[in-house]
């Protein structure tokens, strides 16, 4: 019977270390998840900061180009205004003189589409 007994002991026993393994593998595997997880959170923070660098370098010459594009349009713009104003100055008292001209010239004409009935 203490064989008996002693047998039940032992397998009470390995049964106790087996769960200990287990408990220690569980632990094992729970502690390199957390690890891959932190290694992967540092990958995709390295690369996008990596992605943000490089769209702020593109962006950057792309605003730079539009900066540029801008500059000469402004140029442009400030010739054409230039150009307007120049030609106001000179054709304003040209084209006041001529308008005053039609107003005031009265020249007395029958419109086209009058027609003489006959009924006086």
């Amino acid at each position: 019977m203490t064989s008996h007994s002693q047998g039940i002991h032992q397998l009470l026993q390995a049964e106790k270390r087996a769960k200990e393994k287990l408990e220690e593998a569980k632990k094992r595997k729970g502690r390199r998840l957390k690890q891959a997880k932190s290694e992967a959170q540092a990958e995709i923070d390295q690369y996008r900061l990596q992605r943000e660098r490089e769209f702020k370098h593109k962006q950057d010459s792309i605003m730079g180009s539009q900066g540029n594009i801008l500059a000469h349009v402004d140029e442009q713009t400030r010739a054409r205004i230039n150009e307007l104003t120049s030609n106001h100055e000179q054709n304003s008292e040209k084209v006041l003189q001529k308008l005053m001209g039609l107003v005031c010239e009265i020249k007395p004409e029958i419109h086209v589409n009058y027609r003489d009935t006959g009924n006086y």
